[in-house]
């Protein structure tokens, strides 16, 4: 069975669900706490034992390759000072480990990473969307890389949701559950509470054989006019060896500013040094007698 080597990060989109906030900045660049959403995706690679990083982009995206760039003025500017440069190790990856392809039209996931084709080859590769913050030990692309070393075929991370949600996920169809990981049948992309065949969502993680890019390769559209990799998974499922993985770790929904907000919070409860004045704060926010809670909401900004 063939290492997963290659990982496709699908940065094209246009951040829509969070402006103003993306409107000069790609949303893979806002930050949780002290660290681009990219680079947090892109360590999650790392350690999973990825060496090369494909990057599908758009035009507006310049300032996301440039944090994976050397930086000499930067680097000279902290050395000349006498400070560490520990904190920028992790933008820099090995020359000729990163490419960069273009997405010249928003024709979605899918198109996206049949944009990537060429530079993956006859492999299978991972996909991350930056936008989910997946928070794990180990991160949530290494454990399902174990499971492809156990049970090879498509991989999707999978989570539980609230019924009444699946209009915003694509839905898998289960057939046989082993564990954490469940054997699907099929998949169907943002259907309606009443239609959704499970409660178990794809979230931000894939792992693809490469015959996936001939499937998006007809260029079929989906729902919202697109072209959507879950109904090319879901054919590719019909003829088994497809499976969904239900991440052990917990998952932060950055495209929106709730999910975003609270990603901040979760990330800086974890961090030495950080989290007790976290809680001294919302302690204190608690603590101001007579404040309803859409108040205090405010008193906290």
């Amino acid at each position: 069975m063939k290492k997963i080597r290659k990982a496709v990060f699908p940065v094209a989109g246009l951040g829509t669900r969070i402006l103003p906030a993306t409107k000069a900045i790609p949303k893979e660049m806002l930050t949780i706490v002290d660290k681009p959403l990219i680079q947090y995706a892109v360590e999650e690679a790392l350690e999973a034992g990825i060496e090369h990083f494909i990057f599908v982009t758009s035009r507006g995206k310049s300032s996301l390759e440039d944090h994976f760039d050397v930086a000499f003025e930067l680097e000279a500017t902290l050395h000349a000072r006498g400070k560490s440069r520990a904190s920028i190790a992790h933008t820099q990856l090995e020359p000729g480990s990163v490419s960069y392809v273009r997405q010249q039209s928003p024709l979605g996931l899918g198109h996206a990473i049949w944009c990537a084709r060429e530079m993956v080859g006859d492999e299978p590769f991972a996909v991350l969307l930056p936008d989910d913050l997946m928070l794990g030990s180990p991160g949530c692309l290494a454990q399902m890389v174990a499971v492809h070393n156990e049970h090879g075929g498509n991989i999707v991370c999978t989570q539980r949701i609230d019924p009444e949600h699946s209009a915003r996920y694509g839905i898998v169809i289960p057939e046989q559950r082993i564990g954490s990981v469940t054997r699907i049948s099929g998949m169907v992309e943002k259907p309606a509470p009443a239609d959704a065949p499970s409660d178990m969502a794809i979230v931000g993680r894939y792992i693809l054989e490469p015959d996936i890019m001939a499937l998006l390769a007809t260029q079929e559209r989906g729902a919202g006019g697109e072209v959507q990799l879950t109904d090319a998974l879901a054919r590719a499922a019909a003829k088994g060896n497809s499976f969904g993985y239900e991440f052990q770790g917990r998952r932060h929904d950055c495209g929106d500013a709730t999910g975003f907000v609270i990603a901040n919070l979760a990330v800086a409860m974890m961090r030495p040094g950080m989290t007790g004045a976290v809680e001294d704060f919302w302690s204190a926010q608690n603590a101001v007698p007579g404040v309803a809670d859409t108040e205090r909401s405010h008193v906290a900004l």
